[in-house]
Order: structure tokens, then C-alpha cells, then sequence
């Protein structure tokens, strides 16, 4: 586990969200950090959201699935880079 995912896990933990909530979010960042390269640390806003335009315009996903990414994202940046 990278020091990055271990330091949101312990942040979702400490928040009292709920394990398959911590499944999602870690997956989620995992598929960015995977579709860019790169640590989601390393994105600004602007590539979040063209991630998140790329998967309902290219992939068709769900609501759902891009909220989740959304939610993900602001977590990390609210709660573990701050």
C-alpha cells in the first residue's frame, strides 16, 4: 500500500466512513492515478474534471460512478493534502 492510499485510509477511518465507502473512494482514485500515470496528488482540478468528462462522454458511465470520483477526489484534497 502506498504511503498516499495508507494516509487516506487512515483519514476515512478516523471519519467514520464506512469500509465499502473506503473501498469505493480507493478504487476510484486508483482508475484516475492509473488512466493519468500518476498519483492523484499530482492532478489540479482542471484533470479531475476532464476525467470525469471522459467517463460520461467516452465510457458512459453512470452518475453514480462519476460522483464517486468527485467525492473521492474532494476527500483527498480536503482531508489528506490539506
Amino acid at each position: 500500500m502506498t504511503p498516499l492510499r495508507q494516509q487516506m485510509v487512515d483519514a476515512m477511518q478516523v471519519r467514520g466512513l464506512a469500509v465499502r465507502t473506503q473501498q469505493t473512494y480507493v478504487d476510484a482514485l486508483a482508475r484516475m492515478a492509473k488512466y493519468y500515470g500518476r498519483s492523484p496528488a499530482q492532478l489540479d482540478a482542471a484533470q479531475i474534471e476532464a476525467y470525469m468528462l471522459h467517463l460520461s462522454k467516452d465510457l458512459r458511465r453512470s452518475f453514480s460512478t462519476i460522483n464517486q470520483v468527485s467525492s473521492a477526489s474532494r476527500f483527498l484534497f480536503r482531508h489528506v493534502l490539506d
